[in-house]
């Protein structure tokens, strides 16, 4: 008798915890679902908190939401090297350089107008044609982006002065090294126009994000549901780790969790 006493208390007790654990999650779902909304909110409205939230989830999980999302590549390929590894996340200021020959001391000028109009959070994106031996920058630009707050630059070309920028901090991706000058060789195209990037189409203000893995862009009108999906897509990935530490087993973590 006292054996099944003792075990109904155990039944008992544990249906009670469960059962009190399952009111729980109905009890807070509303204050989740109101707690997104209102981190959605924040979001929309501010700008460098958006930026920030992008700075703390891996490239590699934004580029696959985006792929599941969007149906398309939105990553930079190996091709495009950082000089120095670095993790940034900033709106796109583009800027296109077209090949034409000539004597025009003034025919660069728009690049460097932009940059002086450029705004704190900014990520200089710029587009050179046949420019893969062009210095598209260099220690000045890159000096000028860094005291305007500038997050970093990609440049679909090589850059010069890569000493100089690594010294002073600036992260820039880009196709190679070269001490060559853009300069009586090309002219400037626009701002804030629509450019390809590695075969990646860039508009102003999309999302730039940058982790030791690459960088990916994110359109600004999907930022907020490629954020949600990619910080849960974090979040499985990392409870992983425990787990397959634990059951020594990739296949069952991944049956669990639905990620790889």
């Amino acid at each position: 008798m006292r054996s099944n006493r003792k075990k109904w208390v155990i039944y008992l007790t544990v249906t009670t915890l469960l059962f009190a654990g399952a009111l729980g999650l109905v009890l807070r779902a509303p204050h989740r679902a109101q707690a997104a909304e209102t981190d959605e909110a924040e979001l929309k409205a501010n700008p460098e908190a958006l930026l920030t939230a992008f700075e703390h989830v891996e490239v590699a999980s934004v580029s696959d939401a985006l792929e599941q999302i969007a149906g398309r590549r939105m990553y930079l390929s190996h091709r495009m090297q950082p000089l120095f590894t670095a993790r940034f996340a900033g709106y796109a200021l583009t800027v296109r350089l077209e090949k034409r020959e000539n004597k025009d001391p003034h025919s660069l000028d728009g690049m460097l107008e932009a940059i002086d109009r450029g705004e704190k959070g900014s990520v200089y994106v710029m587009s050179i044609e046949d420019g893969n031996d062009i210095a598209g920058m260099g220690g000045l630009m890159g000096t000028a982006m860094a005291a305007r707050g500038f997050k970093g630059a990609v440049i679909d070309g090589a850059v010069r002065d890569s000493a100089y920028l690594r010294k002073i901090g600036f992260p820039v991706v880009s196709a190679g090294r070269t001490p060559s000058t853009s300069v009586g060789h090309y002219q400037f195209a626009g701002a804030n126009v629509p450019v390809v990037v590695d075969g990646v189409p860039i508009r102003a203000g999309d999302i730039v994000s940058s982790d030791p893995d690459g960088v990916v862009v994110v359109p600004h009108e999907l930022a907020l549901e490629v954020l949600a999906r990619a910080r849960q897509m974090d979040f499985n990935e990392h409870s992983m780790y425990a787990w397959i530490e634990k059951m020594k087993s990739i296949s069952a973590a991944v049956k669990q969790f639905g990620r790889l």
